[in-house]
């Protein structure tokens, strides 16, 4: 059976105008399980080196972006300080479309409707690539984690619970 070709995403038109090398990798997703865990499962990969994207709220109102390993959790603490925040909280999932233009399972670091400010787990730069949705379910783009850092302003630093 031929797979289907993947249509190009508003996060992969960004990084093609900023001649940033990618690469795309599509599997199955399961309406009942959006995780991480299960995307990096489909693809055959490490949980270490697939992200996921959240988007939280800190102070006045403000919104940040995470980027995270999948099995891994945000340390609101950590995020908060790394931040500027007194306190940082994650957005009500039916927040998600209107403050990022992406749907749950769905949700791009590249290309939300305004750039936040977003930081980036340290542990990513131990690979050369790591793969992060393409704002569209069943749909990652694997890049190099410092291309990523260049493309969104992305910072590096320790946000995960141990």
């Amino acid at each position: 059976m031929a797979k289907e070709k993947i249509q190009k995403t508003n996060a992969m038109r960004l990084l093609d105008s900023a001649g940033l090398d990618y690469e795309m990798a599509s599997y199955d997703y399961d309406e009942s399980d959006l995780s991480g865990v299960h995307a990096a499962s489909e693809l055959g990969v490490s949980p270490e080196i697939v992200f996921k994207t959240l988007v939280t709220r800190g102070d006045g109102n403000a919104f940040f972006v995470f980027v995270i390993p999948v099995a891994e959790s945000l340390d609101l603490k950590k995020a908060a300080r790394v931040s500027g925040n007194k306190k940082i909280e994650m957005i009500h999932v039916k927040e998600i479309l209107d403050i990022t233009g992406y749907i749950r399972g769905g949700c791009s670091p590249i290309g939300m409707k305004i750039e936040y400010p977003t930081y980036i787990d340290e542990t990513a730069q131990l690979y050369e690539k790591i793969y992060f949705s393409a704002g569209k379910r069943g749909v990652q783009i694997i890049l190099d984690p410092e291309e990523l850092a260049s493309v969104t302003g992305g910072i590096f630093a320790d946000l995960t619970e141990y």
